[in-house]
C-alpha cells in the first residue's frame, strides 16, 4: 500500500498513520490475525529476555544484499555500530523504519558511527529491498535468525495466522529461504567500540520503533564521554 506521509514526519507518527490508513480497507478478521503476534509476546513477556544495556554484544558474521561477508567486530574497530533488526522486505512497518534510518543516516555516520539493519530474509531479497528504498546502508541476511536468537529477539508465527500473512504476501519461507515461521521482535542496538550495548530498544509491538533522533543523541553521549564534538 502506498503512502504519502512526509519522510520528515516523525518515525512513530508515519507508523501510526499508516496503521489508520490500513484499518479502513484490510478486514477487520485478517487484521487481527496479522496483529495477533503482538498480544502474544507482550503476554510471554519475551522483550524481557532481549539483550540489555551494558551487557556485552555477541560477535557474528553475516553476508550482506551482495553475499559480502560482514563482521561485527571489523565494523567496531572503525566506530560504535547502530543494529537495528527488521521483519523483511514485505513488512510496511519496517520500510518506513529503514528510509527513516536512510534519512538519518548522515547524522550517524558525522558521529563516526556505522549503520546495519538484520532480517532473516536471503541477501536476493535485501538487495531488491535496498533498491527499492535506495538505501545506503548494510542490510544484513540472518538465515534461520541465528544472531536473532543470540540478541534474545527470535519468536515464532503461530501456525493458526500463517495464513493471513500469506494473503498479505507475507510468505515467509520463501522469502527467507528457510521452512521456518520464525521472526525477529522489532529492535534496535547501539553497540561501543568496547563492544558494550549502550542503547537497547526492543519491543514486542512490531508497529513500535526507534525514532533514529534517540539514536542521535546517544551517539552524541559517546561522543561526549570521548571528549569528541557533536556538531
Amino acid at each position: 500500500m502506498a503512502t504519502n506521509i512526509p519522510t520528515n514526519t516523525p518515525l512513530q507518527q508515519q507508523i501510526d498513520e499508516f496503521i489508520a490508513e490500513g484499518a479502513s480497507w484490510l478486514p477487520t478478521g485478517l487484521l487481527q490475525d496479522l496483529l495477533s503476534p503482538i498480544g502474544q509476546l507482550i503476554n510471554s513477556g519475551a522483550a524481557e529476555k532481549a539483550l540489555k544495556e551494558g551487557t556485552q554484544a555477541p560477535d557474528f558474521t553475516l553476508p550482506d544484499a551482495r553475499g559480502n561477508a560482514v563482521r561485527l567486530s571489523h565494523l567496531l574497530a572503525q566506530g560504535p555500530v547502530v543494529m537495528t533488526f527488521y521483519r523483511g522486505q514485505w513488512c510496511p512497518y519496517c520500510h518506513l523504519q529503514l528510509r527513516a534510518y536512510q534519512q538519518a543516516l548522515p547524522h550517524t555516520q558525522a558521529r563516526g558511527a556505522s549503520l546495519v539493519a538484520v532480517s532473516p530474509q536471503t541477501p536476493d531479497h535485501s538487495r531488491a529491498l535496498a533498491e527499492k528504498l535506495e538505501l545506503t546502508f548494510a542490510l544484513l541476511s540472518d538465515r534461520g535468525n541465528q544472531v536473532a536468537r543470540q540478541f534474545g529477539l527470535a519468536f515464532t508465527i503461530d501456525e493458526a495466522v500463517r495464513g493471513a500473512h500469506k494473503q498479505v504476501c507475507a510468505d515467509l519461507p520463501k522469502f527467507n529461504g528457510t521452512e521456518s515461521w520464525d521472526l525477529p521482535m522489532a529492535g534496535t542496538f547501539l553497540i561501543d567500540q568496547a563492544g558494550t550495548v549502550r542503547l537497547a530498544f526492543v519491543h514486542p509491538d512490531f508497529t513500535r520503533r526507534l525514532d533514529p533522533s534517540v539514536v542521535i543523541a546517544r551517539l552524541n553521549e559517546l561522543q561526549s564521554e570521548r571528549g569528541g564534538s557533536t556538531a
